[in-house]
């Protein structure tokens, strides 16, 4: 197998955890925390993408209990709404060219606009690995 022939379905993650826009966003933190992970997709009712909530989005948290006291308020309030997500086709030499281009961690992977998993750099990563001893 080559890197060209390598796609971002065969090293996905599939198992995730996600969110739900109106999820009070400190049950999404210990969701986080607990299951030690740096950001989580959140769908809506259909099981469509609809935002992400990372690590940097729930420090928004903090500050708006720093500012104002208040420790709470839906997920919806804090998640990045601007996705970037790939398909679960698309090869991971690709992949590793989108994760050097945008400096994101991590990208919802789609396929026909539904959420199928996630993929990392780490992923991307063992996937290189891989194919380099074989």
């Amino acid at each position: 197998m080559n890197l060209k022939s390598c796609l971002v379905r065969d090293y996905m993650a599939g198992h995730l955890v996600t969110f739900k826009p109106d999820m009070e966003v400190m049950d999404a933190i210990h969701e986080l925390v607990k299951q030690r992970i740096a950001g989580a997709p959140v769908v809506d009712d259909k099981g469509d993408l609809v935002g992400m909530l990372s690590e940097l989005d729930c420090m928004k948290v903090a500050l708006n209990a720093g500012y104002y006291g208040d420790w709470g308020g839906p997920v919806a309030d804090y998640m990045s709404t601007s996705v970037e997500s790939v398909d679960a086709d698309m090869n991971i030499v690709d992949l590793a060219q989108k994760f050097l281009e945008s400096g994101f961690r991590r990208f919802p992977v789609l396929r026909n606009n539904r959420l199928v998993g996630q993929i990392s750099r780490r992923d991307a990563l063992r996937a290189l690995s891989e194919l380099a001893i074989s």
